[in-house]
């Protein structure tokens, strides 16, 4: 039999008002002493009593969740990131509902309207990226949002990513530093913020030195390993093709390193690889892929906050955080060997 606020009054002879507000952590509030609040824990603890999670939210207009949509969940780069939020979003004791666009935008859409029909407290959203117009048509000051990953210039939400910009610019300064100049990337899906600010550090770090981009050298049109390995085919079949490879994803740089072997090519002695992101398992590749790396749990960390931020001040200024890309050098990049 469930146990109620009225049994737990009964059996310690305070008020129902009082035995609420001890258990719902309002007893500062209303001074209560630190005896009576002992009673009425100890007294609910031995009754069983579970506190009715939906009354209460349905009574504070909060149902204590948050709403999550990944681009990918099956990218562990996206399931770093959920259980990041996860862990960080227990802390207060919200839980979470998670939801997969699988890099489509009306499923992305189809999300939204199903996590807001199920009345979450706010959105964090690493969107497909390339549309926005579904966004605008959700917009609710009630149910905030959060953008994590890829963002939108033009769309004023609390957002946190990574400088892609400035990873993109390490990596492919690298490259020339070891004597490359025929230097191609593997782009990412078009159009989406990650990809435009790691192929704008590419082409900015070939223009610092004085190295022109080829056209022919950018390939790519999504973050998927079959990009990376049929691009790689392409780029290997040109009549001067490159010496290095910057791969603007993980998962393209493995589709990149199948295609090498196929062609029985040897990184770094042939090609020279380096990749956007830092997968756990890239220090025990062979050889060890040099990577950038991004602080993906902090991503998710820092997108918690700033919802709850959101959630106490929905009048507060939008803040937009760009965290700082690491670049981890290790054995997939060697010093060009020119021929004699």
């Amino acid at each position: 039999m469930t146990c109620t606020l009225s049994d737990i009054a009964r059996q310690t002879g305070f008020s129902v008002s009082t035995v609420s507000r001890v258990l719902h952590d309002n007893s500062n509030r209303y001074k209560i002493r630190e005896e009576t609040k002992e009673v009425i824990r100890s007294v609910a603890t031995a009754l069983g009593y579970t506190p009715n999670k939906i009354a209460r939210g349905l009574r504070l207009n909060r149902t204590h969740q948050m709403g999550i949509i990944v681009a990918d969940l099956a990218n562990p780069f996206f399931a770093t990131m959920v259980k990041s939020i996860s862990k960080e979003a227990r802390k207060s004791g919200y839980s979470i509902v998670v939801c997969d666009s699988d890099e489509n935008t009306h499923l992305e859409e189809e999300s939204i309207k199903t996590l807001m029909e199920n009345r979450v407290d706010g959105l964090l959203i690493a969107a497909v990226g390339v549309e926005r117009e579904h966004l605008e048509r959700f917009r609710s000051d009630d149910v905030p949002f959060v953008f994590l990953d890829r963002l939108y210039d033009d769309i004023s939400d609390d957002a946190v990513s990574v400088d892609n910009r400035k990873g993109a610019r390490d990596a492919t300064e690298h490259l020339i530093q070891n004597g490359h100049r025929r230097i191609a990337i593997l782009q990412g899906l078009p159009g989406t913020y990650a990809n435009t600010g790691r192929v704008t550090g590419f082409r900015q770090a070939m223009a610092d030195a004085g190295i022109e981009v080829r056209d022919q050298y950018v390939v790519g049109d999504d973050f998927g390993t079959l990009n990376g390995f049929l691009g790689t085919k392409h780029l290997l079949r040109m009549e001067d093709p490159p010496t290095a490879i910057f791969a603007a994803g993980y998962l393209i740089a493995l589709g990149a390193l199948d295609a090498l072997r196929e062609e029985h090519l040897v990184v770094p002695r042939d090609v020279a690889l380096v990749t956007f992101d830092d997968p756990g398992f890239a220090p025990h590749l062979s050889p060890p892929l040099t990577a950038v790396e991004q602080p993906i749990e902090q991503m998710g960390e820092m997108g918690v906050k700033l919802l709850l931020r959101r959630l106490r001040d929905p009048s507060s200024a939008p803040r937009r955080i760009l965290l700082e890309p690491r670049l981890i050098v290790r054995e997939s990049v060697a010093p060009l060997v020119v021929p004699a």
